[in-house]
């Protein structure tokens, strides 16, 4: 190990630049001593990057906003000499995970629609049907392909055969608390057991109204500094 470095010492004093008309060249590698950059901060919501974005709490320089997705927004500086972005602070949203395209028990299903899903919109009408199955009879059933037919309880002691809705229109927690959560259809489907999925069914033109959002809530909390050209906000 010490002859290794005393060799790495005999050939940096003998290193030389040289020029060949059109580059400057080095008869040893040479690297950079990069600048340095701080540690990310994360947080988990948009209020905390405001607030800090306000408080000036890291001085007064330029900063980059980039809504990368509905569940992350970044805060960057211009670049250093370096030509690197220093990502001061790193906000992502906490939210729950629904198994789209997958199939459930209807327990499993009737616990994640409720607690996973804005009290908005179809969750109503599949909850009424869902909830109401009867297990006895769910073998029952018709499809055309589109849309479903069940046997469920209509009443206290009697059953009828009810549409299942294919599309739905749902509001799941997939972005931001601070903002509302966008509205997508999916595709909803049963198999016996009984079983029930939910599937995307608007080619993910969710996250980009998500992004709008987000980007549309960071425009109106800083707007002053968006208007004192501190802040570049990117959505």
């Amino acid at each position: 190990m010490i002859r290794d470095a005393l060799e790495y010492l005999v050939r940096l004093g003998n290193t030389r630049m040289e020029h060949d008309g059109e580059r400057l060249l080095s008869t040893q590698p040479l690297h950079p001593v990069l600048e340095a950059v701080p540690v990310t901060l994360e947080i988990r919501s948009l209020r905390g990057l405001v607030s800090y974005i306000q408080s000036h709490f890291d001085g007064d320089e330029p900063w980059m906003i980039h809504v990368e997705s509905p569940r992350d927004v970044v805060v960057l500086s211009p670049c250093n000499r370096d030509r690197k972005r220093r990502e001061w602070m790193r906000a992502k949203a906490m939210t729950p995970e629904f198994p789209f395209g997958q199939f459930l028990d209807v327990e499993s299903f009737l616990i994640r629609l409720q607690s996973n899903m804005v009290d908005d919109h179809d969750r109503s009408t599949i909850l009424q049907v869902v909830g109401n199955l009867r297990d006895e009879e769910v073998h029952t059933w018709g499809d055309d392909g589109v849309s479903q037919q069940v046997t469920a309880k209509a009443g206290i002691a009697t059953v009828a055969k009810v549409r299942v809705p294919n599309p739905v229109w749902l509001a799941p927690y997939r972005t931001f608390a601070e903002v509302e959560q966008p509205m997508s259809s999916f595709v909803f489907r049963m198999q016996q057991g009984p079983r029930c999925g939910l599937f995307e069914a608007d080619g993910g033109a969710w996250r980009l109204a998500a992004m709008e959002a987000v980007g549309a809530y960071l425009q109106d909390r800083l707007r002053t500094e968006i208007d004192a050209k501190r802040v570049v906000l990117l959505a």
